[in-house]
């Protein structure tokens, strides 16, 4: 079994093994979870073999799948995941693109982060794109605030029994504009983390048991979502992934 460590080093150069997991996953999310919020002038960095860990899309979805499923028995809020969320995120913000292995750590940290409080400022804030296409960092957060902001809205008016079916964010006077549709069919991270993948990157299988395809025409194959490698991801594919989990059915 191969072994991943999360090192340390302080501001006088001295080295000190933090931590070992048994998935390169694990280790970066711990990394990101030890630098999300703080402003220190130690270093953190994994040691073990090189990755990736995550090559396909059926290896993020799979990935999401289980975080979701986590999320679900831990009784998390979607607010609160996504608040821990952007919370991780920081420590990459100065990266253009993303290896799969830093998505999938980003989300696992944000399983095991305590989230940010809610800034009542982003229900107002102008949120909206600068471009017509998310780009960058400072793009995705807009999307994830708008997020943020639209679930706080749903606290005063709740979408209902039948949510599930679609309902519209009840953006009301003062309200910002957003860079999200205000278009909802996922309110919990389970549903939220299976469609953010499946909608945007596939992956998924019947026999996952969270996604059962259309019926096919008849005399042709049952639907079914292909295998891909994955290289890199922008900011640009996470805002795309966070649209799709909100919007996906």
């Amino acid at each position: 079994m191969h072994t991943w460590n999360v090192m340390r080093q302080d501001d006088s150069g001295n080295e000190f093994h933090v931590a070992a997991h048994d998935s390169r996953t694990s280790a970066l999310a711990h990394v990101l979870a030890l630098e999300s919020g703080v402003r220190h002038k130690q270093m953190y960095w994994v040691e073990g073999p090189p990755g990736p860990s995550v090559r396909t899309n059926r290896d993020l979805y799979l990935h999401f799948l289980h975080l979701g499923q986590e999320a679900r028995a831990a009784s998390w809020s979607l607010s609160a995941f996504l608040r821990a969320l952007w919370r991780v995120s920081a420590p990459l913000s100065d990266r253009e693109r993303l290896e799969p292995d830093d998505v999938a750590a980003m989300f696992t940290a944000a399983s095991t982060t305590p989230p940010a409080d809610f800034d009542p400022a982003w229900t107002a804030k102008d949120l909206s794109l600068p471009g017509p296409e998310p780009e960058g960092y400072a793009d995705w957060e807009r999307v994830v605030l708008s997020q943020l902001a639209d679930l706080e809205d749903f606290l005063a008016a709740p979408p209902g029994p039948q949510a599930r079916f679609g309902a519209d964010a009840p953006r009301g006077p003062g309200s910002g504009r957003r860079a999200t549709p205000a278009r909802w069919y996922n309110f919990d991270p389970a549903t939220y983390l299976e469609c953010a993948v499946a909608g945007s990157l596939g992956g998924w299988d019947a026999a996952d048991g969270a996604r059962v395809p259309l019926p096919a025409p008849p005399g042709r194959p049952p639907a079914r979502s292909y295998v891909r490698t994955i290289t890199t991801m922008t900011w640009g594919d996470l805002a795309r992934i966070a649209v799709c989990g909100q919007m996906y059915e």
